[in-house]
């Protein structure tokens, strides 16, 4: 018992040392999903501790990002994706080795009200009521009511991650409501019988509102983590092995350090943790 106190102590001493200082400037471009609301709040809890490091950071798609990371144009690229087969082999073609440095994940819960009977819905169901195909709950198994839709504000990363990944890219119903914080969605919900709507999955767990099952997978922090909930993606930061500057090593490790990773649990993101650790309630 000694011995492993003395290991948890050991652990809890070097996870808390400070982060030399370092100067320098990083430049980070690629993913939307990271770099509408992720990324800037994770570059403002840096700067608090590395004051003399600047960062820039450009969002146009995970795309964007590796093609300018292998055209030498920043020192990230963030993505919400692997790389592609033909990404890796223009690397190789650059002579370039890249270090994946995974951060967390984006895991999109679907919620209703606590007292709507449904409790499931295919990907296809989930589809057409956000487009507005399925306008009524009696469609899908509940009550005879319209639906009222709940979504992100164009601005947030969220608006169109949750189109790529849950409507086909698909426009949203013109009758959807916007809102500008998973947790206005969420309290938006918990107030209307006939709502839905979809939010981060630390807030899906909040008093008068339920996530749904979609395909028949339950929607939670362990099958994000475990590669079975359909409405996630891994996030990365992809950087150059041969050209990282001590900036970015600091950056890499605060994004995954408790701090970074406290930023990711905050904005709704899934934290860079082993599965086994998880509960919907966080640590």
């Amino acid at each position: 018992m000694r011995r492993w106190l003395s290991i948890l102590m050991l652990v809890a001493v070097v996870g808390c040392s400070p982060e030399k200082p370092v100067t320098g400037k990083i430049v980070i471009k690629g993913s939307n999903t990271f770099g509408e609301e992720l990324g800037p709040r994770l570059i403002v809890e840096f700067r608090k501790h590395q004051p003399d490091v600047t960062v820039e950071i450009e969002s146009k798609g995970s795309g964007s990002g590796f093609a300018a990371l292998l055209a030498g144009e920043c020192d990230m690229a963030a993505s919400s994706r692997l790389i592609s087969e033909d990404e890796q082999r223009l690397a190789k073609a650059h002579g370039l080795t890249l270090n994946d440095n995974v951060i967390g994940s984006y895991g999109v819960a679907v919620v209703v009200n606590k007292d709507n009977p449904v409790t499931g819905l295919s990907h296809e169901q989930v589809r057409d009521i956000f487009t507005g195909a399925i306008t009524n709950w009696k469609q899908v198994g509940g009550p005879d009511a319209g639906i009222d839709i709940f979504i992100r504000d164009p601005v947030s990363g969220t608006y169109l991650g949750f189109q790529e990944l849950a409507m086909e890219r698909k426009p949203y119903a013109t009758s959807a409501k916007q809102f500008k914080s998973y947790p206005a969605i969420v309290e938006a919900v918990r107030q209307d019988k006939n709502a839905i709507g979809y939010a981060g999955m630390i807030f899906s767990a909040k008093a008068g509102v339920k996530p749904l099952n979609i395909n028949g997978v339950l929607s939670a922090i362990t099958t994000v983590n475990e590669g079975d909930y359909p409405y996630s993606r891994t996030l990365r930061l992809y950087t150059n092995k041969a050209s990282e500057s001590d900036a970015v090593r600091a950056f890499v490790r605060f994004v995954q350090s408790p701090a970074g990773q406290g930023v990711l649990r905050d904005l709704g993101f899934v934290r860079r943790i082993e599965p086994h650790f998880w509960t919907n309630e966080g640590w």
